[in-house]
């Protein structure tokens, strides 16, 4: 390949490119309007406007997209996370067009886009899975029947689903029948599909992800775990790697069981196994995103592998150049998505001007960004700032790289979620790595915010104190109880 488009905008454009660039090849940068003057249009070698704001006239419009691609003579594409990036028509097109599509074959992206699906596909692997059913529901008194055999509390999930969409969480019969309609509905507005299917409630679930890589030659690899439960709105805001709970065995399980997912698909690129971990660290199948996620840096700092590299190496049709016995977990490293949401105001989009912008530094420290100051915060796609990410020797170490690196990091003009980072690495909770999903249910709120605030600042007059009584004896000011004043 000598020249790659990136199909996406903002941090991960950017991100994607750096890797593109580092291994010689050309990049073409992809833009709307109101991104005229992003930083990733600025780092490509060209860029193209594909025209208005909303994402169907720009970023989602994938004959335009491939239009350009031809233009320019443009050997590959990658889709980055988001927008086309799981869109089995977009890589079909792209195949058709003569261009290799940075991803897993359309099928790979069918199936595993599927939840029912997937399941259906992996069972013949002996992976676990969450009790419930394997096929799509929408007779609500069948549905009702089905609910009642497995147990309340019940999930019904959409089976196109992502991102907490359609998704409804039952804990009474007399609820049933109102949450189905609702996530039938949700499902039918977000995914333009209404099948849905019903399996038991995990209670206090962890969210542990595995990531593989895959060659064109049958060769597939795990990269270890992410542990990502800490989220809000069933969205991810801080992941790590490795999970803090695992043992080595049931990290090998995990691994192994990754592996025979990816393979009951013919796996081909980098992609994530997605479980859920119970309080007895039984986990079970959940879904397979089939592209690069937004918490790759972690995996990334841990292994020292660049899975962007390793992705255009397998379109190329190389094999893997790594074999799992040389894989090694190398120290800890953490991540906060830092998004442009008030976290005391239910974390609701707070867009806006940066007035101020200074990024943090320092050894273990990474930062995935796309803005500098002076720039505004766009409304017509996701409110994510960057992705800042530490690595250190151990998890506490790697924690308190995370604090500092927050605390350096200048944001000025609306809320983000630092502070809710800082929140995080300070809570017992997430120190002593027992959590789940729940955290910020749990945990996290506007009152219990305040008091963390005002806890620190207690602490910190406390130590200010305790700083000026222990120098007060080293320079001691004279104490003068009279004064003499000479009138002129």
């Amino acid at each position: 390949m000598k020249k790659i488009l990136v199909a996406n905008r903002g941090e991960i454009a950017l991100r994607i490119m750096k890797s593109i660039k580092k291994m010689g090849i050309k990049t073409v940068a992809v833009y709307s309007e109101p991104d005229k003057q992003a930083l990733h249009v600025q780092y490509a070698d060209e860029a193209v406007c594909l025209g208005e704001a909303a994402s169907a006239k720009s970023y989602l419009n994938m004959d335009k997209i491939i239009d350009y691609a031809k233009k320019l003579g443009v050997d590959g594409i990658h889709p980055g996370y988001g927008f086309l990036s799981e869109n089995a028509v977009f890589a079909e097109k792209v195949e058709a067009a003569g261009i290799t599509f940075i991803g897993p074959t359309p099928e790979a992206i069918t199936l595993m886009g599927s939840k029912l699906a997937a399941k259906d596909c992996v069972k013949h692997y002996n992976i676990p899975m969450v009790p419930g059913v394997d096929h799509a529901i929408d007779d609500i008194a069948e549905a009702k029947k089905v609910a009642e055999e497995i147990g309340f509390p019940i999930l019904i999930k959409a089976s196109a689903g992502g991102g907490g969409k359609g998704m409804r969480i039952v804990e009474k019969q007399e609820e049933f029948v109102e949450q189905m309609e609702r996530a039938i509905s949700e499902a039918v507005s977000a995914f333009g599909d209404g099948s849905v299917f019903i399996e038991k409630y995990v209670s206090s679930p962890r969210h542990i992800e595995v990531q593989v890589l895959g060659d064109k030659h049958g060769n597939i690899v795990h990269l270890f775990e992410r542990e990502c439960s800490i989220q809000r709105r069933h969205q991810k805001v801080i992941e790590e790697a490795p999970s803090g709970i695992l043992t080595p065995e049931k990290r090998q399980a995990m691994g192994e069981a990754a592996v025979k997912v990816a393979k009951s698909c013919n796996y081909v690129g980098a992609g994530t196994v997605e479980f859920l971990v119970d309080a007895n660290l039984d986990f079970y199948f959940l879904e397979m995103n089939t592209r690069l996620q937004v918490e790759h840096p972690v995996t990334e700092m841990i292994t020292g592998i660049d899975l962007v590299e390793e992705q255009i190496r397998i379109a190329r049709g190389e094999k893997l150049r790594i074999k799992q016995e040389d894989l090694k977990i190398n120290g800890h490293a953490m991540e906060l998505r830092v998004y442009a949401e008030d976290p005391l105001n239910e974390f609701l989009p707070s867009v806006g001007h940066i007035n101020r912008y200074v990024r943090p530094t320092g050894d273990g420290v990474r930062l995935d960004d796309a803005y500098e100051e002076g720039m505004e915060i766009p409304i017509f796609y996701d409110p994510m700032i960057a992705k800042l990410a530490t690595h250190g020797p151990t998890r506490i170490e790697a924690i308190q790289k995370m604090k500092q690196a927050i605390a350096d990091y200048e944001i000025e003009g609306f809320a983000t979620t630092l502070p809710f980072g800082t929140f995080v690495m300070d809570h017992p909770a997430f120190i002593s790595a027992q959590f789940d999903t729940h955290f910020v249910k749990n945990y996290f709120s506007k009152e219990q915010s305040v008091e963390w605030q005002k806890g620190k600042a207690r602490k910190a007059a406390l130590l200010a104190l305790a700083h000026w009584k222990s120098r007060k004896n080293i320079i001691k000011a004279p104490e003068v109880s009279n004064f003499s004043w000479k009138k002129r």
